[in-house]
């Protein structure tokens, strides 16, 4: 569900995630809204209510560091979710990303032939891949995005056995890491809102770059594969990350992902 009011939305998403102590609630009246109203979040960070409507509203986009500092205080926010709120706010147009991939980082993905290795954008564009990770996925293929994939392809719901996690990862990721201004992503997201697990887990606003972490696979051909995804990112292209999977030496999923190709 695309919106050019993204930080009035994310303000209204995140301050229904916060639980507000009983010092701090409105007296009086059936809480008709989870979360903070829009009173108590107006006084917990020192600002007026009507001002707050207006940055809710869309009326106004652009506070200053003084009132985004008191919003990441009041709302609770960790050190990624309020990067994105700065990012929400900030007036700078839209810089496109470097599509093109260096010849020396294409070498690279060879060298590394006995693992998957792709290069992905801001927005989960594959722009590269070596022949392990395209044998690892279809997903994996240049061209393809790698969270349109994840909702809408026929494959990642029976390749993932923990696909609802990394679903929400995924989404999460694609807020931290994309540009909030894009109208790209912006029409990414608007495609993706025809499916319901997408539109629900965009709707949260959560916020969590992509990370070093352990991934399962069910692989149709060689079976479960358990891989530990290492996020690199590409010096002097701005955005681009190579993402590279690796089993620990010894184990059955070396074995299996030998088997691949």
């Amino acid at each position: 569900m695309a919106t050019d009011n993204v930080l009035g939305e994310f303000i209204k998403a995140r301050r229904a995630h916060v639980t507000p102590a009983p010092e701090d609630r409105s007296t009086g009246g059936r809480r008709r809204v989870p979360g903070l109203r829009r009173d108590e979040l107006a006084r917990l960070a020192g600002i007026s209510e009507p001002y707050l409507t207006r940055l809710e509203q869309g009326v106004d986009r652009h506070p200053s560091p003084q009132v985004l500092r008191a919003l990441t205080r009041a709302l609770e926010l960790d050190e990624d979710t309020a990067a994105h709120l700065c990012a929400l706010a900030a007036p700078d147009p839209v810089r496109p990303s470097r599509r093109e991939v260096d010849p020396a980082v294409h070498q690279l993905l060879d060298t590394w032939a006995g693992n998957p290795a792709y290069v992905r954008d801001r927005r989960f564009d594959v722009l590269a891949a070596n022949k392990r990770a395209r044998a690892l996925a279809a997903m994996y293929e240049p061209g393809r995005n790698l969270v349109r994939e994840m909702f809408l392809g026929p494959e990642a719901r029976r390749l993932f056995p923990d696909w609802a996690e990394i679903a929400a990862q995924t989404a999460a990721a694609l807020r931290a890491e994309a540009d909030p201004h894009d109208p790209e992503t912006a029409r990414l997201a608007a495609e993706l809102s025809a499916d319901e697990d997408f539109r629900s887990l965009w709707a949260r606003h959560d916020v969590r770059p992509a990370r070093d972490e352990l991934k399962r696979f069910a692989h149709p051909e060689v079976g479960e594969l358990a891989l530990r995804r290492q996020a690199l990112t590409v010096g002097g292209a701005e955005h681009q990350v190579i993402i590279v999977y690796q089993a620990t030496p010894g184990s059955l999923s070396e074995a299996a992902l030998a088997r691949l190709l």
